[in-house]
């Protein structure tokens, strides 16, 4: 039985129009609950995973809306290669699809500077804080994430402070830009980016069902 991981509600909803059986779990984006939706996966019988969502791109060339399956992902420095076959069924050879590494973070990777850092040590094309875990469980698993952020871009502070429980607070959002009001451009642009890649992605997933 396929399990799948995600970070938010709103990629939940996408994955769950492909794999309407599948048992899907969102870990918030964070660490902590990253590793309890992993454990409830296990605990309800996944015999295979899927990490799935959006990603921050590393590699300089990648803008929002590009499409990774990756080969592996990079855990605490370590290559953990992913499964061909199930990568093979999530579209892996689809035109546009990237392959390549994936790094896992615990941590969000806000900065153009600590992308540009992390492309350099890492060679990864994209960043994402769900993978490592999948990884690290040793069952067969994929990867499908689209770049959201590009290796280019600043998330502003609104961004970076206003998830709560997978979704975004809309209280944390409102303090955010009462403090800082001056990042409403960016705000906006980082939701274009985001919808462009999330409108992408739903192309993909039809395409490859």
């Amino acid at each position: 039985m396929l399990g799948i991981l995600v970070g938010l509600k709103a990629e939940a909803r996408l994955i769950r129009a492909r794999c309407p059986d599948a048992p899907v779990a969102i870990s918030g984006a964070n660490a902590a609950g990253a590793q309890a939706a992993i454990e409830r996966l296990l605990k309800n019988g996944a015999t295979s995973l899927l990490s799935f969502g959006c990603a921050a791109g590393l590699a300089p060339d990648l803008m929002p809306g590009a499409l990774i399956i990756p080969q592996w992902v990079l855990v605490n420095g370590s290559p953990i290669k992913t499964d061909a076959a199930l990568s093979r069924d999530f579209g892996v050879g689809q035109p546009g699809v990237l392959h390549g590494g994936m790094l896992h973070s615990d941590g969000l990777v806000a900065t153009a500077a600590d992308k540009s850092a992390l492309h350099a040590q890492t060679g990864c094309l994209a960043v994402d804080m769900e993978s490592g875990f999948v990884a690290s469980t040793g069952l067969p698993f994929a990867v499908l994430r689209v770049v959201c952020d590009d290796s280019k871009r600043d998330l502003p502070p609104a961004a970076r402070d206003v998830l709560a429980e997978g979704r975004i607070s809309p209280f944390k959002l409102m303090r955010s830009l009462m403090r800082q009001p001056g990042q409403i451009s960016d705000l906006i642009a980082l939701g274009r980016d985001a919808k462009a890649a999330r409108d992408e992605m739903a192309l993909f997933l039809k395409r490859s069902a």
